[in-house]
């Protein structure tokens, strides 16, 4: 009995305490794509206990998260019921109000959202994957880097490397010269060999008829996936090139949504190929979880076919509908360092504690 006992008071278990801790890591050289330029990367990680259990949640965010999760959203979860994250994550959302709903306050409820489920699942013994209910048995994944900053032998050296360890696809950054760009991706593709996926990412740099040129540019090296080709916010420009790009190249964007009606905007508008819901920001939490479980059509990249060009008939039909024939929606979780770094746990001297905020409890 006393296992049972043991299973009844942690499923009754309530939030104990709140610890939050930001790190700043420096990158292994400098970085950048086609918008930004960055030496260090900020990550701060929430534990929260409760019926002797811990969970662990992180987003990749400014120091300024942590102050508002030490100051505002632990005194929201505690003593709350470690089984109602749901609740949990409407009442950070509500306590928000007046501090901005997108930004650094989405991104610490991430954070703690994201501990809050992991400590679910540690009380329950089972895995995330059980306790939110699995949609596939496995996620493909691809390599991200390639860095506008990068030589194009470091650009090659990384991007092969990946390919020779078993990832059969890689992205890159591109959007700070157009032509140089062009010739980025080709080494790209030299480096990579003919059957990896090649994936490349503009973070909006460039205007609708310059996305539209290197599009049309880079498909002769395999390109299947352009991503942000044009800023998110412009929905008509994203359309422009979905309908008008190659066919093989699928146009990808919304890993800057905080909310569902973010991503409602985009299918409403018909204006992407590859809906992306970024876990870092909560942007996805919530959003992320109800995406996954609505009726548009979601592939696993390796499972992806070429999709046609929309024809009037088809796009006639997606307006009329008020859906986007949207081809699939992946889910990001915040970058992985780039090689070279180390996790929080194994670097030493390269992490800075911000000050006040080294995991004191809350």
């Amino acid at each position: 009995m006393s296992g049972t006992f043991a299973h009844r008071a942690r499923i009754d278990a309530a939030v104990d305490t709140v610890d939050v801790a930001a790190y700043t890591i420096p990158t292994d050289a400098p970085e950048a794509d086609g918008t930004l330029d960055w030496h260090q990367t900020t990550i701060v990680i929430v534990a929260i206990e409760g019926g002797g259990r811990r969970g662990l949640g992180y987003s990749y965010v400014d120091a300024s998260a942590a102050t508002l999760i030490h100051g505002l959203l632990a005194g929201v979860v505690r003593g709350r019921s470690a089984m109602d994250v749901p609740a949990a994550w409407t009442a950070m959302v509500r306590a928000i109000r007046n501090v901005g709903r997108s930004g650094v306050a989405s991104c610490a409820i991430a954070a703690v959202d994201a501990a809050l489920w992991d400590l679910k699942s540690r009380l329950l013994d089972v895995p995330l994957a059980s306790l939110l209910g699995a949609s596939r048995e496995g996620v493909e994944i691809y390599g991200s880097g390639g860095f506008t900053s990068y030589s194009i032998a470091r650009l090659q050296e990384q991007l092969a490397a990946w390919v020779a360890s078993g990832i059969t696809r890689v992205k890159m950054k591109i959007g700070r010269d157009a032509h140089a760009d062009v010739d980025r991706v080709q080494a790209a593709r030299e480096a990579i060999g003919p059957t990896a996926e090649l994936f490349v990412d503009a973070n909006g740099a460039y205007d609708r008829k310059q996305a539209l040129a290197v599009a049309e540019q880079i498909e002769p090296f395999g390109v299947t996936w352009f991503e942000e080709p044009v800023s998110s916010d412009d929905l008509e420009g994203l359309r422009l090139l979905r309908d008008r790009a190659p066919a093989t190249i699928e146009i990808a964007a919304g890993e800057y949504g905080y909310d569902l009606r973010y991503f409602q905007r985009m299918l409403e508008a018909g204006a992407i190929d590859v809906l992306q819901a970024t876990r870092r920001a909560a942007r996805a939490s919530r959003a992320s979880f109800r995406l996954a479980r609505s009726p548009t059509r979601s592939e696993s990249r390796c499972r992806r076919t070429p999709r046609r060009r929309s024809t009037s008939r088809r796009a006639a039909r997606s307006a009329a509908s008020g859906t986007s024939s949207i081809s699939m929606i992946t889910f990001e979780s915040s970058r992985c360092f780039s090689t070279g770094h180390r996790s929080p746990a194994q670097t030493d001297a390269s992490i800075q504690i911000c000050p006040g905020l080294g995991l004191a409890s809350s």
